[in-house]
């Protein structure tokens, strides 16, 4: 540690244990905020990304993280945070009937395609969240889990602050394009790591390929699934703002590391970056240098 190497010369040596503890304290708590390898070792083709080992809570890369990018549909992520929460908590439960309001019905883009007046199970809204970012299924949810949409967007920025995610603020519970919504690589870390660590069952879900209701069966838009070995969620989103974003969370034997990478400007640049950066991460882990990656 740079740091303890600094004051090591003017400390009491039972000081600069307890300095030593402290800051390792703080590493493992906040480890996002320490410098892993930076950007001029490698070049990734986006806006921002950042990975992190969740294992050990060392940071292996970042680049931008402070970048503001419209985080578009990674927005459900906080939103099933909040779901997860409320099952943890009891407040609702799996299959419970949730009755769909026009409002839902008409969210624009990707959709479950619910029927005004139908009604679903909680747990069906879940997966169409999880697995096809359905909007209409989130504003189902925030309805039922907040009484509104604007109370559950309320609901949704005390969380964030609540995880320190200084760079976020959200305006509705699905990521769709709404002038103010902002968030970083950075914030989408904590976040991501916080829902992993808490909820980890949520993951049998979101590494789901597909999923079919009513008939209708709709792909996982994680791309990684099935193709970059140990992957298991977590999300993807698109909006033209912000480009193409994505979060992925993967595990070899006992390492888990998570990668975000916002604002690539196709579909096939965000999968081959984050996929070379999950690699990168695994590599770093097994002792090879950022380095022999290329740049």
């Amino acid at each position: 540690m740079p740091l303890i190497q600094e004051v090591s010369k003017r400390t009491k040596p039972s000081e600069l244990k307890i300095l030593e503890i402290t800051l390792w304290f703080a590493f493992i708590t906040t480890a996002i905020t320490l410098p892993g390898y930076a950007a001029a070792q490698l070049r990734v083709d986006a806006a921002s990304c950042m990975v992190v080992n969740v294992t050990t809570g060392r940071v292996l890369f970042y680049q931008n993280i402070e970048a503001p990018v419209p985080p578009a549909s990674l927005t459900k992520v906080l939103s099933l945070y909040l779901v997860y929460e409320a099952l943890e908590r009891g407040r609702i439960h799996r299959w419970d009937k949730v009755k769909i309001s026009g409002r839902a019905s008409h969210t624009g883009g990707t959709s479950m395609f619910l029927a005004p007046g139908t009604e679903i199970t909680l747990d069906d809204l879940i997966r169409g969240m999880s697995i096809v970012s359905a909007n209409d299924a989130s504003v189902a949810v925030a309805e039922r889990i907040g009484g509104s949409v604007e109370r559950f967007v309320e609901m949704m920025n005390a969380k964030a602050k609540e995880l320190n995610m200084t760079d976020s603020y959200f305006v509705n519970p699905h990521g769709l394009p709404a002038k103010g919504q902002v968030s970083s690589s950075r914030d989408m870390m904590k976040l991501a790591r916080a829902y992993v660590r808490r909820f980890p069952q949520a993951l049998a879900i979101h590494s789901l390929q597909s999923f079919t209701y009513q008939g209708i069966t709709q792909h996982n838009r994680n791309r990684l699934l099935g193709e970059c070995p140990g992957v298991d969620g977590i999300k993807t989103g698109h909006v033209f703002e912000a480009g193409y974003n994505i979060i992925v969370t993967a595990r070899r034997q006992n390492t888990r590391l998570i990668a975000v990478l916002l604002g690539a400007r196709t579909p096939g640049i965000r999968n081959r970056e984050v996929n070379r950066l999950v690699e990168m991460g695994f590599g770093m882990v097994e002792g090879k240098t950022c380095d022999s990656f290329g740049g």
